[in-house]
């Protein structure tokens, strides 16, 4: 078996992400209440004692939620760099010192055979990080809460084979909706989050021969539609002359509210 994942949830209301490759089982990010985290697990055929770390990408709440009580329940490991450490501490509550890991930022480890590299983002967080999981040659990226899509961030994502990238909103739906302009400032910012349009022109860089399926991640519940950011993508890339036909094209969903199939890797 290889690797394989589903994105238990994804957007503003919280995320999380399970990756296993039948030998070892991790979760990214906790940001859902343990009730609803073990609701999603269990429509994907797991539970907490099936986990054997848990990473967090940041400190912000839609991403550790229920990260403490769900790791003392289930005796989870977790990883994270120092400064989220320090900025999540008040937030998740004790957790043990033998199960606290500090993994510095640009750091890989294995969790059995399968390695979890970190690389820095651009976002409002102490200090955010995304996360690529390699196994035999197989790859899948998480790309979420950037900001922007900085050469860096481009250096560690290119060449996954499933790549799972935030397509948070439609420009104009933002700037027309209810939020106050502050919040749409930053949401807007380098350090927010990557609209449609965004998303769209970044995986015209990223998307090569070895591409088997893009998910579009992390959109906003008030300010984009996932027909409407598939459109938008789809729209940048036959722009730049890169066009699939519709069958073929490897653009896939997340839900807020539901998990993805599980999926493996190395699929085509």
């Amino acid at each position: 078996m290889g690797l394989q994942f589903t994105v238990l949830a994804s957007g503003s209301t919280g995320n999380a992400t399970i990756i296993h490759n039948g030998d070892k089982m991790i979760m990214v990010d906790a940001g859902l209440s343990v009730k609803k985290l073990e609701e999603l697990m269990l429509e994907r055929g797991v539970r907490g004692h099936q986990l054997d770390a848990l990473f967090v990408t940041h400190e912000h709440s839609d991403h550790i939620k229920g990260l403490g009580a769900f790791a003392r329940k289930h005796d989870l490991q977790v990883f994270a760099n120092e400064a989220t450490w320090g900025a999540m501490e008040r937030h998740v509550g004790k957790i043990a010192p033998e199960k606290r890991v500090v993994m510095q930022t640009g750091e890989a480890v294995l969790i059995g055979s399968m390695e979890v590299q970190s690389y820095p983002i651009s976002h409002d967080a102490a200090e955010p990080v995304g996360y690529t999981f390699t196994e035999y040659g197989e790859k899948l990226a998480l790309a979420t809460d950037l900001g922007y899509m900085s050469d860096k961030v481009k250096k560690h994502i290119i060449d996954s084979d499933v790549l799972v990238l935030e397509s948070n909103h439609d420009t104009e739906m933002l700037r027309m909706g209810r939020y106050p302009w502050n919040i749409k400032r930053r949401i807007l910012s380098d350090v927010g989050h990557l609209s449609n349009v965004a998303a769209g022109e970044a995986l015209c860089e990223l998307l090569t021969d070895r591409t088997k399926r893009v998910y579009l991640a992390h959109l906003s519940l008030d300010h984009n539609m996932m027909d409407l950011a598939m459109m938008t993508v789809q729209s940048v890339l036959e722009d730049r002359g890169l066009f699939f036909k519709k069958d073929e094209f490897p653009l896939r969903p997340t839900y807020h509210d539901r998990p993805t199939p599980w999926d493996e890797v190395k699929r085509k």
